[in-house]
């Protein structure tokens, strides 16, 4: 009568049946047809998506994105989000740190696997994924100890030339951490930058004016079951001249003591511009600002994120070198280089936001990823579009009842409350 109770049933008979009707073996060995006639389809939900890491638009087709997805892998759509396509299911990861486009040729897809924060349920990856068709296929490029990556950057000018951020593992010191280089497309990598088994690097900006010219940012952390370590004497940031050759801290004017997570930007319209949000001891964080291109850092006002491990990241608007926008709880944004901040609109929109890209020919046009999936904005935020076809939400426990004539299920999930659908339908 109760059909979950029989499947259950069933499937106990199954499990508990030898693989061969030889008695005496002394090991059973399943084969993938053991269980070839369970099937999986999805279920949704959408209604509320789930954590957006990274967003990557097409340079030269605006209604060409891909979305990664901090715990439900990479997603595209080619219609500006009418609909949109898992790309990475097949692959060694589920969780997302960054994306990046080859400027050099669109087609070339690079994906850095493992969510970029600290949080209690944070995922790894394995490394470093590279498509030469668009996502229409991956080859995993090595790294595969990173875990978590913080940023991807590729030339400008030559696409072989590629820059990845690896923060490393966040339970256990080494992996790979540091600052990483390919020349060859992503065969071979040297370690450009290297801090110390406790700490990688988290975030990288390159000057646009000049690809040689590197910023990046020292993270030191460790997570354990009672506590996170979320900063160090190592943390800072660092500057190269020679395309990572060589390196030289560029601290003037910040914190000094431990710092934690630091997010960097550059002005595109005024690249000697750079902000800084710095997590620091004592009372000195705050949101800093370098007009002579990190050689001396003022700080701008005492604004910082509320969970800097979870945040931290800054984005200046290339259609004004003084408006900057926070990745935080609730999204802020300052219009005068950060002397001051205010929360953008939040009407119809889910907080804790990631991801942020700008419309390079509409200037109010941005879309921003959250922790309850992707919103489109034409007034800068004023109001909100959800993209309520993305259905990557994050069930920490999933459960079912005895309705009929289809049961529900019903879960709880990473910030978006407990949800409950039908397991089937009539209704098309």
């Amino acid at each position: 009568m109760k059909r979950i109770l029989i499947l259950i049933a069933a499937l106990a008979v199954i499990l508990c049946l030898p693989a061969s009707a030889d008695e005496g073996d002394e090991e059973t060995k399943w084969t993938s047809s053991t269980f070839s006639g369970l099937k999986w389809r999805g279920l949704g939900p959408a209604m509320m998506s789930g954590r957006i890491g990274d967003l990557a638009v097409h340079p030269h087709d605006q209604d060409h994105w891909y979305v990664a997805v901090s715990s439900g892998n990479v997603w595209e759509t080619r219609n500006a989000g009418v609909t949109f396509e898992p790309i990475f299911d097949g692959e060694g990861s589920y969780s997302i740190g960054c994306l990046a486009i080859d400027p050099t040729d669109p087609n070339i897809v690079w994906v850095g696997t493992g969510e970029n924060n600290s949080q209690r349920s944070v995922s790894y990856g394995d490394g470093v994924y590279k498509s030469l068709d668009g996502g229409k296929s991956w080859q995993n490029m090595g790294l595969e100890e990173s875990m978590h990556i913080g940023e991807i950057v590729v030339h400008p000018e030559n696409g072989d030339i590629v820059y990845v951020a690896a923060m490393g593992p966040l339970w256990g010191p080494g992996g790979d951490r540091g600052l990483y280089k390919t020349t060859d497309g992503g065969q071979s990598w040297a370690k450009v930058l290297d801090i110390s088994e406790n700490t990688g690097v988290v975030c990288l900006e390159m000057d646009p004016r000049d690809p040689d010219v590197l910023f990046a940012s020292a993270y030191q952390r460790r997570r354990h079951t009672w506590t996170l370590i979320n900063g160090g004497p190592e943390g800072g940031l660092w500057k190269s001249t020679d395309g990572g050759e060589n390196w030289r801290e560029i601290n003037r004017g910040l914190p000094s003591g431990d710092k934690g997570r630091i997010g960097l930007a550059i002005a595109p319209k005024r690249p000697d511009t750079i902000y800084a949000i710095v997590e620091a001891v004592g009372d000195r964080s705050g949101f800093y600002r370098s007009t002579d291109a990190g050689e001396n850092w003022h700080r701008m006002s005492d604004y910082i994120s509320r969970s800097p491990q979870y945040y931290n990241e800054i984005y200046v608007d290339p259609h004004d070198p003084d408006r900057v926008y926070s990745m935080d709880t609730y999204l802020h944004r300052t219009e005068d280089g950060g002397k001051t901040w205010h929360r953008v609109p939040l009407k119809g929109k889910h907080v804790d936001d990631h991801a942020i890209w700008f419309d390079p020919d509409t200037p109010d046009h941005i879309l921003v990823g959250s922790d309850g999936g992707l919103y489109e904005s034409f007034d800068r935020g004023e109001e909100w579009r959800f993209m309520e076809n993305i259905p990557v939400t994050q069930f920490y426990r999933v459960s079912v009842d005895d309705d009929e004539p289809f049961y529900n299920v019903y879960g709880g999930t990473q910030d978006n409350n407990t949800q409950g659908g039908p397991s089937r339908t009539l209704d098309r």
